[in-house]
């Protein structure tokens, strides 16, 4: 009989991929440290491939580890609404206003799953700018948005780190020097961090490339024209992840409109974002 993937193993591997780390992750779900790697190790025989690449730094995902990310996130997401789909029919518009580094992630794929669950439901998302996210959601065209909170006109109802990971296409020279980068434009908030962890590190580094748009960055990662710093779900089969300078973690916070208070349909979306940021 072929094997099943639990989703409690699924959780595990999520969780670790986002924490960066086995013991950030183990203290998130509350387990040990020993008892999180177990499952780590269970699923990975389940699957047949290693899942995660270990380092003195951290934990990112191997290649099959970069595939199953979506399917896991998805599964997950599925399971959560098929449990409360007999209790709750629900019926509406709710607008979602996505920062774009999260629209290429599993994420609109776990909304456009959530609507087809839900024929009554339509879903819009929005993904702008910061500043464009704010404006968004000020009119009302958005009753939720998910970015930097710096971008939020109030203080986020919640909040979450995310690493960030080197991206490079095959044979990118992580020696080069000095180091070729792939941007994105200002005003990303996100720049910055980047560029003080290579100069902590002694790094020279030179502006290769910039792009408004996760679509131009990630296709000058494909040209090999220098390295990205991405979110681990955006990267795409084929990228490598070189040995650099660890990156921070960036923050996502999320904004709700107050009008929306005890809105099942609000509800039962942010739960999914809360879940899958």
């Amino acid at each position: 009989m072929a094997p099943e993937l639990e989703t409690a193993l699924l959780r595990a591997f999520l969780t670790a991929v986002r924490a960066g780390s086995i013991s950030r992750a183990a203290t998130a779900l509350g387990h040990s440290q020993p008892a999180l790697s177990q499952q780590l190790r269970r699923l990975e025989r389940a699957v047949g491939e290693p899942l995660l690449r270990r380092t003195t730094a951290g934990v990112t995902p191997t290649r099959a580890g970069e595939a199953l990310l979506p399917y896991a996130e998805r599964i997950l997401a599925l399971s959560a609404q098929a449990l409360r789909a007999p209790r709750q029919a629900l019926a509406g518009h709710c607008g979602i206003g996505l920062l774009e580094d999260l629209t290429a992630a599993p994420l609109p794929q776990a909304l456009a799953d959530f609507a087809r669950t839900h024929p009554g439901v339509t879903l819009e998302v929005v993904s702008l700018p910061g500043p464009a996210i704010r404006e968004a959601f000020t009119s009302g065209r958005t009753q939720l948005a998910l970015c930097d909170p710096a971008y939020l006109p109030e203080p986020p109802r919640w909040t979450v780190r995310t690493p960030l990971t080197w991206a490079a296409g095959p044979g990118f020279d992580p020696d080069a020097d000095p180091l070729p980068l792939i941007l994105f434009s200002p005003p990303c908030r996100w720049r910055a961090p980047v560029l003080d962890a290579l100069e902590a590190a002694g790094r020279r580094w030179r502006v290769a490339f910039e792009s408004t748009g996760l679509a131009g960055v990630t296709a000058a990662v494909r040209a090999g024209l220098g390295v990205a710093a991405l979110l681990p779900a955006n990267l795409e089969p084929g990228i490598t992840v070189p040995s650099l300078p660890r990156l921070p973690d960036v923050e996502l916070g999320l904004a709700r409109r107050p009008d929306t208070d005890g809105d099942p349909l609000v509800d039962a979306v942010e739960a999914l974002l809360r879940r899958l940021a």
